[in-house]
Formats: C-alpha cells, sequence, structure tokens
C-alpha cells in the first residue's frame, strides 16, 4: 500500500517548541525531532504551530515525491510498572542489605534507585 500525504498528516508526530530570545529576535521556534529538518518558527505559538504544519506538508512531499523513507511515530504502549531481573547472587545481597539499612522494602530501594539514576524523584 502506497502512503499518501493525508496519510502522514494524520500521524501524531510529537513537535518540540522553544522560545527564542529576545536579542535573537523574539518568538518561537519549533521543530518535528522524529523528521531531519523540518523545523519552522514564528512570532506568536499560533503562527509557530501554522507554520510547522505546512512545512511538515512540504517535507512528506519531497520525501513522497523523492521516494523515500519517512519515519512515523510510535504507537503510545501501555505499561503496566513490572518487570522482572534476574541478577547476581551478591548483588541481590547487597541490596537487600542496603534497603534494610534504609528501613525500606527491597522493592522501594530498587525503585527509587532506578528512579534516581534515570533523573526523576519519587
Amino acid at each position: 500500500m502506497e502512503k499518501t500525504l493525508e496519510y502522514y498528516m494524520e500521524l501524531d508526530y510529537p513537535v518540540e517548541l522553544s522560545k527564542i530570545k529576545p536579542e535573537e529576535g523574539g518568538g518561537f521556534f519549533v521543530s518535528v525531532p522524529l523528521l531531519p529538518g523540518c523545523m519552522s518558527d514564528g512570532d506568536t505559538l499560533e503562527e509557530a504551530y501554522s507554520n510547522i504544519v505546512e512545512t511538515k506538508k512540504e517535507w512528506f512531499s519531497s520525501m513522497i515525491e523523492r521516494k523515500m523513507e519517512i519515519p512515523e511515530p510510535v504507537e503510545k504502549e501501555e505499561y503496566s510498572g513490572k518487570f522482572m531481573v534476574r541478577l547476581q547472587k551478591s548483588l541481590h545481597k547487597t541490596l537487600v542489605q542496603l534497603s534494610k539499612r534504609e528501613g525500606v522494602s527491597l522493592n522501594q530501594y530498587v525503585t527509587n534507585s532506578l528512579a534516581y539514576t534515570a533523573g526523576q524523584r519519587i
């Protein structure tokens, strides 16, 4: 099945938006990270969004015309919040000892450690 411009325009591509410093002209810069080179700007949020929609149309049209592959966004997945990990006995022992020292369950200790490492705070 050949995918059309309309097909790609209906997909939910995440965009990144940032404010441009006044000394650099002001306004807003917007890009579509999954589509290399697909970027635009505008004086207002509304203008920046409208411009990126038009830029995506042009980007997709060019890629379709040249028969080039167009990356598609990944559907959002459901996450259960559970996963199973096998580890060395010595690491398991160390984690159990550390969790006891902190006065929390092993599960809570590992969750907090992973969250801290991933840059999240719980």
